[in-house]
């Protein structure tokens, strides 16, 4: 996706991230961090090595991809939804939202609502 179509800006909610840092989203007025220094970021907080930031989804709300799970499903991850001091990881702030990063994009292309499926759980 990132060499055939784009360097991120396109896709669900905020569009997909771009993998360098210095892209500007449509109506923001600062610079958003790219994939890959979010990625690093992430990993001193906790999150999983595995887990590859795809687009923001609002407040504390991060889309993510599993690079190991198998058929590499998509995460929604509430950055508030654990609290280390009371014993939990990451995963526990963790819901499915897709069981491939295909299907994700394709409700997105189709015109669906990719927080349906994680809604509706």
């Amino acid at each position: 996706m990132y060499t055939e179509v784009a360097n991120g800006g396109f896709g669900p909610d905020s569009g997909l991230a771009s993998l360098t840092d210095g892209n500007r989203a449509p109506g923001h007025l600062s610079h958003w961090p790219g994939a890959v220094s979010i990625h690093e970021r992430n990993r001193t907080r906790g999150v999983p090595a595995s887990w590859l930031h795809l687009a923001y989804g609002g407040c504390t709300m991060q889309w993510y991809l599993s690079l190991t799970a198998v058929g590499n499903p998509v995460l929604l991850y509430d950055a508030d939804g654990w609290v280390p001091g009371w014993g939990h990881d990451a995963h526990d702030g963790l819901r499915h939202a897709s069981s491939s990063l295909r299907k994700w994009l394709w409700t997105w292309a189709d015109g669906g609502d990719v927080w349906d499926e994680v809604l509706n759980r």
